[in-house]
C-alpha cells in the first residue's frame, strides 16, 4: 500500500511509477521541474517498499543547508524529529539514531562511507538529488555506487534525480536505465526583465529591483547574488532604500553559521516580510516558506582550476539556463510567484544551458587518491558521465607522487592511506602528519580548518591573526570546526605515535608543508614571486607586505599576477632548515646591459625564487661567448664598436645585395642578429665585456661573412672611392637616402664628358656638386646633361660669388682644377 502525504505536492502523480520502476530495475533517473517536491517526499514514498528488506536509504544533497533543511522537513512530515526515522550527516555534525531508515548525507559524505564500505552493508538504496549541479563529490559518489552495484550489490537500486538535467543521458550511463519524468509545476511563475546597466555596481541594481519588488508584489523575497561580498554590500544599499519596521532583510551563504542559516530559511513572523540575499546555495532543495518573488541578478561564483600553475581561482561568470529556471522556480513553490531578472530576454538564450560540471575544472588530487584507495588507475574504467581531463589528471598524479601517496605504479601507499583517512586534501593532509612529526598536529590542524572552511577566523590576509581569532570564536560553527580539527590531530596521533620533539614550527613553516610550491619572496611594495614562478601580491598597508619570505595559502587572479588572499610570514632560516633537499646552489652567467659586459653570481635558489646570491669571477668559454653573444644582440647590433670603414662596407655589401640578389649576403640587423652564432659567438671566446672587443675583432668578424668569390667583385663593382679627374680620392656614401653619393667640387670634373657609375655601369652615382667653398650647388644623376643645361645658369652665379677661380663656358672640354687663377691673369 503506497504511503499517503497529507498536502499534495506535483511529485506525487509520478510517486507509483517511480515505485513499480525500481522495483523492477535497480537504477533509474527522476526529472521534476523545480517546485516539484522530489526531495523531501521520494524518500518517504520509497521507506515501505518490499525491496528495502529493512535497509536503509541514502539521499545525497550537494550542501549542508540542504541536508539538514530536506531531513527536519522529512522529519516534520512523520511527526518525527530529526535523528529518528530520517537524520542527517554534515560535516560540523550529524543526527542518527538506530531507528533512522533515511540518512540524508552531502556528497562528499557519501564518497567516504562507500569508500569505506564499498558494499554499502545496510544500504538499499542510494539517491543523488539535484545531481545536475554536477559537483565532484557527486560525479565520484556515482561512478563508485555503479561499480559497487555491477561488482558487488546487485540489489543495490541508484535513483538520480535533477530538476534540470539530460535524464537519457544519464540513463545511458546507468546500463540504459528507466527515465521516470514530472511535468507538473507547483504553481505558475511571471518573468519581468529589467536589463542591466554595465557601469552601476551590480549591487545597487539589485538593491533598486529588490525595493521595488517590495512595492508592487506581495510576499517574501529570495534573490540570487554571486557571492557573500556582494551579499554584504546589496544590504548596506537595500538599508538606504528599505525603511518598512515589517520587511527582515537576511543573507543565506555557505560560511555563515547553521543557526543562521536557519534563520534565514524560516517562515517570516507573522505581519511580516523577508527578503532573503542568497548565493546560488539557495537554488535547489530549499524551500523558503513565504517567497513568491524571485531577483535573480544572473550572475554566479565558480571555482577554476588550473593545472599548469597549481591554482583554483573563483570567477564570476553568468549562470547557466538550468540555474535560472532553478532561480525562477523558487518563486512558485507554495504560491504564484514573480521573477525578476537583471538582464534583456534575448540574453537568456545565450546563456550556456547547463553549469559546467566541477569534474572538468577541478583540483582532481582528492579524486585521484580515492580512486586508488578503490583500487583504480585509469578513471575511464569506471562511469563518469564526463571524463577527468587529461592535464589535471597529470597535475594530480605528480602530487600525490611528490606526496608519497602513491607509489610508481600509480597505487596506494600506505601513506597514502594515511593521509586519505582525514578526509582532507592531500595538501592538508600531509600538513599534519608532518606538522605533528615536528610537535604542532593540533595547530597544524586548526590551520587545515581555516583554510576548507570559508569563513572562519575572519577575513585577514595574515593566517596567525585569522587562528588567533578563530581560537577566541565562540560561535557553534567555530566550536564545531575546532572540535573537527581536534578530531584530524588525534587521528593522526593515532597512527603516527607521539609528536616530535622539535621546537614547535611557525605558521609560515606548516603552510609551506602543504604548499612548498608558494613560498614567496618579497620583490618590495608589497609584490612577491612564488616558488613556483608565479607572481603575486598583498596590500601594502598589510604586515605581509613587509615580510623578506612568506608561505600562501590561499590566492586569486591570474597566473601573471594574483591577490594573496591568506599567508604566513616565514624565515630563510626555516626555508634553509626544512627544503634543503630542494634548495639548489647554482653559478649563473647573465648579461648586464647597463655594463655591455657578463656578470657571475653563485645563487641558492627553491625553484624560482633566490634565497642568496653573491658575484663570482667569470672564466671566459664557448658557453659565456654564446650568452655574451645573446646579450650584446639583444642590446642592439648598433651598439658594437663599427668603425667608418666596416660600416661603409656592410652599405656597400647591402647595395650590391639589393642590385644584384641573394648571391651576396645579407648583413642587415636582423640577419646579423639571427646568425650571431656563426660570425659573432667565435670572436667573445675570450671576451667577457665589450670594451674588450675592438673595431679590428669586429671587422675580422663580419669580413669573413663574404665569401672570397664576391670580394674582388666588391672591390670593382661597389669600389670605396671615385677618382676625380684631378686625381682626389672622394668616398662613396654607399648609406645615403637617394643611393651611392659622392660631394665634388664642380670644377674638379671639368673635362669629363660621361657620368660616373658602379656596379658595372648599372647604378649610376649621385653627384653633389660643390661650390669652391664646398656649399652645395645642384645634385644631379646626367652630368653631361647639367653641362649642357642648367650650368650655365650655375656659372652665371659662381662668376660673380668666386671671380678669381676658372668658369669656362665649355666645361666638357675644360681643364680639372682645383686651384684658383693666378693673381693678374
Amino acid at each position: 500500500m503506497p504511503r499517503t502525504f497529507d498536502t499534495p505536492l506535483p511529485i506525487d502523480a509520478v510517486l507509483d511509477e517511480l515505485g513499480r520502476t525500481l522495483a523492477a530495475n535497480n537504477a533509474a533517473v527522476l526529472v521534476a521541474p523545480p517546485g516539484a517536491g522530489k526531495t523531501t517526499r521520494v524518500p518517504l514514498a520509497l521507506l515501505d517498499a518490499p525491496w528495502l528488506n529493512g535497509k536503509k536509504i541514502i539521499m545525497l544533497e550537494p550542501r549542508r543547508i540542504a541536508a539538514r533543511a530536506s531531513a527536519e522537513r522529512m522529519a516534520r512530515t512523520l511527526g518525527e524529529r530529526a535523528g529518528e526515522t530520517v537524520g542527517y550527516r554534515v560535516r560540523f555534525g550529524s543526527k542518527i539514531s538506530r531507528a533512522t531508515r533515511i540518512e540524508v548525507v552531502t556528497e562528499g559524505i557519501f564518497s567516504r562511507q562507500i569508500l569505506d564500505d564499498p558494499e554499502l552493508s545496510g544500504v538499499a538504496a542510494v539517491l543523488f538529488d539535484e545531481f545536475h549541479e554536477r559537483s565532484l563529490d557527486a560525479d565520484l559518489g556515482l561512478a563508485l555506487a555503479r561499480d559497487a552495484q555491477t561488482g558487488l550489490r546487485e540489489d543495490l537500486r541508484i535513483l538520480v534525480m535533477s530538476a534540470t538535467l539530460n535524464g537519457a543521458r544519464v540513463g545511458k550511463l546507468l546500463g540504459d536505465a528507466p527515465v521516470v519524468a514530472s511535468e507538473g509545476r507547483a504553481f505558475p511563475v511571471e518573468t519581468r526583465y529589467l536589463g542591466r546597466k554595465a557601469d552601476a555596481p551590480v549591487e545597487r541594481q539589485m538593491a533598486d529591483a529588490i525595493a521595488t519588488a517590495l512595492r508592487v508584489d506581495p510576499g517574501s523575497v529570495l534573490a540570487f547574488l554571486p557571492g557573500a561580498a556582494e551579499i554584504r554590500r546589496t544590504q548596506n544599499f537595500l538599508g538606504e532604500r528599505v525603511h518598512d519596521a515589517s520587511v527582515e532583510i537576511v543573507p543565506l551563504f555557505g560560511a555563515l553559521d547553521a543557526a543562521v542559516q536557519d534563520r534565514a530559511i524560516a517562515p517570516a513572523p507573522k505581519g511580516k516580510r523577508k527578503v532573503v540575499l542568497a548565493t546560488s546555495i539557495a537554488e535547489t532543495s530549499l524551500t523558503i516558506e513565504g517567497v513568491r518573488i524571485v531577483v535573480d541578478s544572473g550572475l554566479a561564483r565558480v571555482p577554476r582550476y588550473e593545472p599548469d600553475i597549481g591554482l583554483t581561482r573563483l570567477e564570476t561568470v553568468r549562470a547557466s539556463r538550468a540555474a535560472v529556471d532553478q532561480r525562477r522556480g523558487r518563486a512558485g513553490r507554495t504560491e504564484p510567484g514573480v521573477c525578476y531578472r537583471l538582464w534583456d530576454e534575448p540574453q537568456t538564450a545565450s546563456l550556456a544551458a547547463y553549469t559546467q560540471p566541477e569534474i572538468l575544472s577541478a583540483d582532481l588530487s582528492s579524486l585521484v587518491l580515492d580512486l586508488a584507495q578503490w583500487g583504480v588507475r585509469d578513471p575511464a574504467t569506471l562511469a563518469f558521465l564526463d571524463s577527468p581531463p587529461a592535464p589535471a589528471l597529470k597535475e594530480a598524479n605528480s602530487l600525490l607522487h611528490e606526496l608519497g601517496a602513491l607509489d610508481s605504479d600509480g597505487r596506494i601507499t600506505a601513506e597514502g592511506k594515511s593521509l586519505r583517512a582525514l578526509a582532507l586534501p592531500p595538501r592538508l593532509a600531509r600538513m599534519i602528519v608532518d606538522s605533528h612529526r615536528l610537535g604542532a598536529g593540533e595547530e597544524a590542524a586548526d590551520i587545515a580548518a581555516i583554510l576548507t572552511e570559508r569563513g572562519l577566523g575572519g577575513d585577514s590576509v595574515d593566517l596567525d591573526a585569522r587562528l588567533d581569532q578563530f581560537r577566541r570564536d565562540r560561535s557553534p560553527r567555530a566550536s564545531s570546526a575546532r572540535s573537527l580539527a581536534q578530531r584530524w590531530a588525534q587521528q593522526v596521533a593515532s597512527t603516527e605515535g607521539p609528536a616530535g620533539e622539535d621546537a614547535s614550527p611557525s605558521t609560515g613553516i606548516m603552510l609551506a608543508l602543504a604548499f612548498p610550491d608558494r613560498v614567496a619572496r618579497n620583490r618590495g611594495n608589497g609584490s612577491f614571486v612564488l616558488a613556483n614562478g608565479r607572481g603575486a601580491a598583498v596590500e601594502q598597508t598589510s604586515s605581509l607586505a613587509r615580510a623578506p619570505y612568506i608561505a600562501v595559502g590561499e590566492l586569486t587572479g591570474t597566473a601573471a599576477q594574483g591577490r594573496i588572499l591568506l599567508a604566513a610570514p616565514i624565515a630563510q632560516a626555516d626555508i634553509e632548515a626544512r627544503f634543503a633537499d630542494q634548495i639548489e646552489d647554482t653559478e649563473e652567467t647573465s648579461f648586464d646591459r647597463g655594463a655591455m659586459a657578463l656578470r657571475g653570481r653563485r645563487k641558492r635558489t627553491l625553484h624560482a625564487i633566490t634565497l642568496s646570491e653573491a658575484p663570482i669571477a667569470l672564466s671566459p668559454s664557448a658557453e659565456t661567448a654564446r650568452i655574451f653573444a645573446a646579450g650584446l644582440v639583444a642590446a642592439g647590433i648598433d651598439k658594437l664598436p663599427w668603425s667608418k670603414s666596416l660600416k661603409q662596407w656592410r652599405d656597400r655589401v647591402m647595395f650590391l645585395r639589393k642590385a644584384e640578389g641573394d648571391s651576396w649576403p645579407d648583413l642587415s640587423d636582423t640577419a646579423l642578429a639571427a646568425d650571431c652564432e656563426n660570425w659573432l659567438v667565435p670572436v667573445l671566446y675570450d671576451k667577457t665585456s665589450l670594451k674588450e672587443l675592438s673595431p679590428a675583432d669586429l671587422s675580422d668578424a663580419l669580413m669573413a661573412l663574404l665569401p672570397w668569390e664576391l670580394r674582388a667583385r666588391l672591390e670593382r663593382e661597389a669600389p670605396t672611392h671615385f677618382e676625380a679627374p684631378t686625381g682626389t680620392m672622394l668616398a662613396i656614401d654607399y648609406e645615403a637616402e637617394q643611393g651611392p653619393t659622392i660631394a665634388v667640387r664642380l670644377q674638379e670634373l671639368f673635362g669629363l664628358n660621361t657620368h660616373p657609375s658602379i656596379a658595372k655601369g648599372a647604378v649610376p652615382l649621385v653627384l653633389e656638386l660643390l661650390s669652391p667653398a664646398q656649399r652645395p650647388v645642384q645634385v644631379t644623376r646626367d652630368l653631361p646633361g647639367f653641362w649642357r643645361g642648367s650650368y650655365a645658369a650655375v656659372r652665371s652665379d659662381l662668376r660673380g660669388r668666386y671671380p678669381r677661380h676658372p668658369w669656362p663656358e665649355d666645361p666638357a672640354t675644360a681643364l680639372p682644377t682645383r686651384r684658383v687663377k693666378p693673381r693678374g691673369t
